[in-house]
């Protein structure tokens, strides 16, 4: 886990002040870039000024890591069940569409 200075490192998870929750995904040193995923899946790229004004803190994993993640039930462990909420519409006609 990062220290809050410089850079994070890939695979690192953070929650913002409002509760919400992304992992590092890339880092560019660079070009001075952090991209980082949602729980919702929705990427973002931020600047190493903006990440180090960013007021997040360091979280473990959420346990229902496939969240932000497009994962099927033959990619799961043995005996863990997919995630299944629907916040977004699309996800189900995504789901009507592939029965």
């Amino acid at each position: 886990m990062t220290t809050g200075i410089g850079f994070p490192e890939v695979g690192d998870w953070f929650r913002r002040v409002d509760g919400s929750t992304f992992e590092i995904v890339a880092v560019d040193e660079g070009d001075r870039t952090i991209e980082l995923q949602h729980f919702d899946g929705t990427l973002e790229e931020i600047e190493l000024a903006a990440w180090l004004e960013l007021a997040a803190e360091a979280i473990d994993p959420p346990e229902d890591w496939s969240g932000s993640m497009d994962v099927d039930e033959a990619d799961l462990p043995p005996g863990e069940e997919p995630h299944r909420e629907f916040s977004d519409p699309l996800d189900f006609v995504d789901d009507y569409e592939g029965s």
